[in-house]
């Protein structure tokens, strides 16, 4: 699946959850920013977008490995 392709979809899937907010949920204001609508949509697809890139982030900076790592860099026949 290309990246524009997941873009959409995932731009569609917020667009239909504020919509479906807006109709259906009565808002218990508990602090000034829960008044917003869509702020807890937004903020959790803003939060797992942070995780991924973080967490790829991590993964290039401590797992993965050069090329050469096992192999020396050099053809070695046997």
């Amino acid at each position: 699946m290309s990246t524009n392709k997941v873009l959409v979809i995932s731009g569609a899937v917020l667009v239909l959850s504020i919509l479906i907010e807006m109709i259906f949920v009565h808002h218990h204001v508990y602090y000034w920013w829960h008044g917003f609508i869509g702020f807890d949509i937004i903020y959790g697809f803003l939060g797992c977008v942070a995780i991924i890139v973080v967490s790829k982030f991590l993964g290039k900076v401590f797992i993965q490995k050069a090329e050469d790592y096992y192999g020396g860099g050099e053809d070695n026949e046997f």
